[in-house]
């Protein structure tokens, strides 16, 4: 009776803390200005993360029996069946209905109709409609041909000195004889995986309708908001087409599995597995359109555009190669620390991990500082005036940073409860104390951005002092919301057993099955590597660069004044 009570928060609370989560961070994207290039790196995150929820590598031995069920564990129960194949496809789904439902509603107090009826044909790649259409219907004769397959049962392996299995050639020679895998009858898999391709057919054409009936936006035109629709859909066909084949590849790991017999294999290969792997890769070079307004303007904020222009200020030039610098230190230190921990003949202590993921932040912080110390001193002047930015942190990093603190703080307690054991080793003091530390190293880094001197705003550099701190800000916040998920997420994973402190599963000294605290926190790890790497570029439009002199003034000025004109650099 106990372990039907504790059944739901063993299956729904880690992908509902995962929803919220990924949520928050698409909302993050779009949150403050939804203009054309921040609507196009929604789109992208929305495809990076539905692809790395739609693994199936879990599933991939499905309906195999092992010999030895202590080794590699393959689902074989229905209801280890059902999770390996329904949750990376819901969560594949709930990714990208997410991504639509992530998207602001109008705000304007005037809102714009359109008269015609938007259709999902309308926004359908056509091409690589019909190649997701031939990919399911693939699957679907793949699932249908196993389920004529028989099963049978696991050969187990012959002792030493005990007579080899009836009609064997190999006779007895003293070793322990190998045995053979079976699996279950063909038709109980087929089910599943039909189950599982209908759920991801019809989840796709739901996800297609929304994508269709879903509200324009306000701040991109009806050309952008058509083109939107077709990302959104191109990128959603593509995960799905893979999971397809992933299905038929799982159908054809169990069909080549060998039956038993006097002559059994060891080896053999699985064509639709290659088939899945062609697909995999013709999806990931499949062509995603670009938003019409992105293509029309000129890319004038990127990095490498901003510092080549002749026209962008020497202080501005220099905070972007600090933010260039600081994935450089952040891999270099991550490195250094793994390689530390993980040394040969060592045990990691408990207090390693959230000291490693604090060494981090604190190297990156420092790095944020002496940027701004720099700035200072090259460029700024104690007689300039401070610019604060108006709204140094947008509200959704804000908010996102605020949930990632919550969610250190939750997953904090929930160690601490979970570590019962009175003398055992507690991994959450290292991590406050470690989490006090950072927060302490990230307000000083906060102090600096605000009182460091300021640059003087002469020569059409209005506004260059404000946009350098809010670019500061922003890579304080976003460091600290990354340490906050990635220390709980080294939090839970290494704590993972606390899980059935506070959720026993059944009486017994071994809980049943695998904790779910670990998923959890490779889900939030990913994250946080996410956030740790998400640009400013959305920040660079509000640097001010220097208007050049035209050709016609220079060449008026020769006229007047008998000779060329020498221009002052602007400080």
């Amino acid at each position: 009776m106990s372990v039907y009570v504790n059944l739901p928060p063993l299956l729904f609370l880690g992908p509902a803390v995962g929803a919220v989560i990924v949520y928050l961070f698409l909302r993050l994207q779009v949150w403050s200005k939804p203009d054309a290039q921040s609507v196009a790196s929604h789109g992208l995150w929305v495809g990076i993360i539905g692809w790395m929820a739609s693994s199936l590598q879990g599933a991939m031995n499905a309906g195999i029996l092992r010999v030895n069920p202590a080794g590699a564990s393959a689902p074989s129960a229905p209801e280890q069946i059902a999770g390996a194949l329904g949750w990376p496809i819901l969560a594949c789904l709930a990714v990208h209905a997410l991504g639509q439902l992530s998207y602001p509603a109008p705000k304007a107090p005037r809102r714009y109709a359109e008269l015609t009826v938007r259709r999902i044909r309308d926004f359908l790649p056509r091409r690589l409609a019909w190649t997701t259409a031939a990919i399911f219907a693939g699957s679907a004769l793949v699932i249908a041909w196993i389920a004529t397959l028989p099963g049978h049962t696991p050969v187990l392996p012959t002792p030493p000195g005990q007579s080899p299995p009836l009609g064997s050639v190999y006779p007895d020679n003293g070793y322990m004889g190998q045995g053979q895998e079976g699996r279950i009858p063909g038709w109980e898999l087929a089910s599943w995986l039909g189950g599982a391709l209908l759920v991801l057919a019809v989840g796709t054409w739901l996800i297609l309708f929304l994508i269709a009936r879903r509200r324009q936006l306000e701040t991109l035109d009806g050309e952008d908001n058509r083109t939107i629709r077709t990302i959104a859909t191109n990128r959603l066909l593509r995960t799905v087409a893979t999971i397809a084949a992933g299905l038929a590849a799982i159908a054809g790991n169990f069909a080549a599995q060998p039956s038993p017999g006097a002559l059994w294999q060891s080896s053999w290969f699985n064509v639709l597995g290659l088939f899945n792997m062609v697909v995999l890769l013709m999806m990931w070079w499949w062509r995603v359109p670009e938003l019409p307004s992105m293509l029309k303007a000129v890319k004038t904020t990127s990095a490498a555009t901003l510092r080549a222009d002749p026209r962008t200020h020497h202080a501005a030039r220099l905070s972007i190669s600090i933010g260039a610098a600081l994935g450089i230190v952040g891999g270099i230190t991550l490195a250094a620390g793994f390689a530390a921990i993980l040394l040969p003949g060592r045990t990691p202590e408990v207090w390693a991990f959230p000291s490693m993921v604090g060494l981090v932040a604190v190297v990156l912080l420092a790095a944020i500082v002496a940027g701004d110390l720099l700035i200072a001193r090259n460029y700024g002047t104690s007689d300039a005036p401070i610019h604060w930015p108006r709204q140094h942190v947008s509200r959704g990093l804000l908010s996102f940073a605020i949930g990632c603190g919550l969610v250190l703080a939750v997953a904090a307690a929930f160690a601490a409860a979970g570590e019962v054991q009175p003398f055992g080793p507690k991994a959450w003091p290292a991590t406050v104390v470690v989490s006090v530390v950072v927060a302490l190293v990230g307000a000083g880094a906060i102090l600096t951005a605000r009182r460091r001197r300021g640059i003087p705003e002469t020569g059409g550099n209005s506004g260059l002092d404000a946009a350098l701190r809010a670019i500061s800000m922003y890579r304080i916040v976003r460091t600290l919301a990354a340490y906050c998920l990635g220390q709980a997420a080294v939090l839970l994973i290494s704590t993972g057993n606390a899980w059935y402190g506070v959720f026993p599963s059944a009486p017994g000294p071994d809980p049943i099955g695998p904790s779910p605290a670990i998923p959890i926190g490779m889900v939030l790890a990913i994250i946080a590597l996410l956030v740790a790497v998400t640009p400013v570029r959305s920040l660079f439009r509000t640097i001010p660069r220097v208007a050049l002199p035209s050709k016609e003034n220079t060449h008026n000025d020769r006229r007047n004044h008998g000779g060329p004109v020498r221009s002052r650099p602007a400080v």
